[in-house]
């Protein structure tokens, strides 16, 4: 029997969101340089401040301003750092009472060994040198060269209100490796030959594309493997209009599912060669291959799937698969 299929996967997109009054209070003082907590309804300061009261459920509103050096209340040691990690060597994850506040903030500690971290020790900030409003203007936090406190904590000052942030954008990554079915292997190898192939279910008789180990319906394993037509009818469809980092196609352009004939679910896929705004339930689509010395073991070896000018498809053929 033929091995199964496995392929390494990314999924990464950028994250923005906005901040709100609170965390961009928060993210407006790291760029410029000063750390800022909010004083809860019990009169503690905690870093970054909470949005809310955590007794009261109120707005926070009463900020003020923490040193940017404190002391280590726990730690843990990072022997081997991975991808996206604060520092690319040896480092501790600590998590830091900074002066001024009553609640500890995690960290990156950079230190040489775990001998020369410790509980209690006195750590201050290594602020970038080019900020820009993100917990990443504090690089990490040191071993402090001078070990007194700072005065009481203060209001912050205006600085932390001039130009304040309001969002932020986060790259998201994950990396991972998909491992495929028999069923689903046989599928990517299908079209490795210029086939689409299904399997399907002895019971029902319903006929899935990708296949499926077991029929969804009855949950009986799917013996038989049919071979697809490369046509097929648009169930539903959505048109893309707004562009995104990456994006390989100049919206607007259209995202359909399409129910191959002797299918019974459909599969999603471009739709290309026609006006966005021409595209329509029921209309019957044709497969277009990439050139043949392009094929792998991929839903891609298909470029899209094109108009083929035959008549609509009758409603009553697709409505139980939109």
């Amino acid at each position: 029997m033929p091995r199964t299929l496995s392929a390494p996967v990314t999924v990464a997109f950028d994250y923005t969101r906005s901040t709100g009054p609170v965390l961009g209070r928060f993210l407006t003082g790291l760029r410029d340089g000063v750390v800022v907590g909010g004083r809860t309804s019990e009169g503690r300061v905690v870093v970054p401040p909470p949005e809310f009261d955590p007794v009261t459920h109120r707005a926070v509103e009463d900020f003020v301003e923490v040193a940017d050096v404190g002391t280590v209340t726990s730690w843990t040691w990072v022997p081997e750092p991975v991808k996206g990690q604060p520092l690319d060597r040896p480092f501790a994850f600590a998590l830091v009472l900074l002066d001024g506040a009553d609640a500890p903030l995690l960290h990156a500690l950079d230190a040489g060994s775990p001998d020369q971290v410790s509980t209690g020790m006195r750590v201050q900030a290594r602020w970038a040198e080019e900020r820009q409003g993100a917990i990443t203007d504090i690089l990490c936090f040191e071993p402090a060269e001078d070990s007194a406190s700072p005065s009481a904590t203060r209001s912050p000052e205006s600085p932390t209100n001039a130009d304040p942030v309001t969002g932020v954008v986060t790259p998201v990554s994950l990396d991972y490796v998909y491992a495929a079915s028999p069923e689903e292997s046989a599928f990517y190898r299908g079209l490795e030959q210029g086939r689409i192939l299904g399997q399907r279910c002895p019971a029902c008789g319903k006929v899935y594309v990708p296949p499926r180990s077991a029929c969804p319906s009855d949950g009986t394993p799917t013996t038989d493997e049919v071979e697809l037509s490369e046509t097929g009818t648009i169930t539903t469809f959505c048109i893309v209009n707004v562009p995104f980092l990456g994006q390989r196609i100049t919206p607007p352009y259209v995202s359909a599912y399409v129910l191959l004939d002797g299918a019974d679910i459909a599969i999603l896929h471009l739709i290309l060669d026609v006006h966005a705004d021409e595209v329509h339930m029921g209309m019957r689509v044709k497969a277009v291959w990439k050139p043949r010395e392009e094929w792998g073991t991929t839903i891609e070896n298909i470029s899209h799937f094109a108009p083929t000018g035959e008549p609509d498809a009758d409603y009553d053929t697709y409505k139980q698969h939109l």
